[in-house]
C-alpha cells in the first residue's frame, strides 16, 4: 500500500483527482483534494474535495445525497494525480448529470450501452407499466412468467451453442440477459448484487491461487 506522504501536492497544496465510476469504468468528474480532505475522504470512505472557487472542505452529496462511496484510490507514476473509483448513489454532475463530461470537443460522443441503464429502464418499466411493452406484460403475469421466459431462452441458448451459430448464440444470450435482468428487476435484486458476488468469487479464487502457489 503506497504511502500517502510520497503523494506530489501542488504549490496550493492539492492534487488532481478523476473520479471514476467503478461500475461503468466511466469518468465521472475531477476535482481536486488536499491533505485534509484526502484524509477525510479515506476514513469515511466517501470522496471529500477541496472547492477552489468557496475555499473549503467539500463532501460530495452532503447537500445532495449523491455520495460517492469509494472503492479505492490510486496515484498515477508520478505520484501527482489520483484515480478514485466509487460506487455513486446519483449523478455526479451539480446540473444533475451522470457525468460532467457531456461537451464533445473532438469526435461524435456516443452513448455506451450499460446493463445498469437497461436495468433502470427495465424498473420504469416496473413501475409505471407502459401499455404495449413487452416487459409490462411480463411484469404483469408475474414471477412465474418471468421464470419460464428464463428457462427457455436458457434453452435456445444451449441450441445455438451446440450448433456453433456465434451469431445465433450471442442473440440468444441476449435475449437470455434481458429476461435475467427483467427478473432481477421484479425480485429487487441489481447489477451491483451480481457484481458483488462475482468479484467476491475472484478474491476467492485468487487467494486460492496464492496458497496453491507457495505449496
Amino acid at each position: 500500500m503506497l504511502d500517502v506522504n510520497k503523494l506530489k501536492f501542488d504549490e496550493k497544496g492539492l492534487i488532481p483527482a478523476i473520479i471514476v465510476d467503478d461500475g461503468t469504468g466511466k469518468v465521472l468528474t475531477l476535482a481536486y483534494m488536499n491533505r485534509a480532505s484526502l484524509k477525510i475522504s479515506m476514513e469515511k470512505g466517501l470522496t471529500c474535495f477541496w472547492s477552489r472557487s468557496r475555499q473549503e472542505l467539500w463532501l460530495k452529496g452532503e447537500q445532495s445525497g449523491n455520495y460517492q462511496h469509494i472503492v479505492s484510490i490510486t496515484a498515477d507514476c508520478d505520484y501527482d494525480a489520483l484515480e478514485v473509483r466509487v460506487r455513486k448513489d446519483g449523478p455526479a454532475c451539480h446540473l444533475g448529470t451522470d457525468s460532467c463530461f457531456t461537451n464533445p470537443v473532438l469526435g461524435e460522443q456516443a452513448d455506451k450501452f450499460q446493463l445498469e441503464s437497461l436495468y433502470e429502464l427495465l424498473l420504469g418499466r416496473k413501475r409505471d407499466l407502459p401499455e404495449g411493452s413487452y416487459t409490462t406484460y411480463l411484469f404483469q403475469k408475474g414471477l412465474d412468467k418471468i421464470l419460464k421466459k428464463v428457462g427457455e431462452e436458457s434453452t435456445e441458448v444451449i441450441i445455438a451453442g451446440k450448433a456453433e451459430d456465434k451469431a445465433e448464440t450471442v442473440y440468444e444470450i441476449a435475449d437470455l440477459c434481458y429476461h435475467v435482468l427483467v427478473l432481477m428487476a421484479q425480485m429487487g435484486i441489481t447489477v451491483e448484487d451480481v457484481r458483488n458476488e462475482l468479484q467476491s468469487r475472484h478474491i476467492i479464487d485468487h487467494k486460492v491461487k496464492q496458497e496453491k502457489m507457495t505449496k
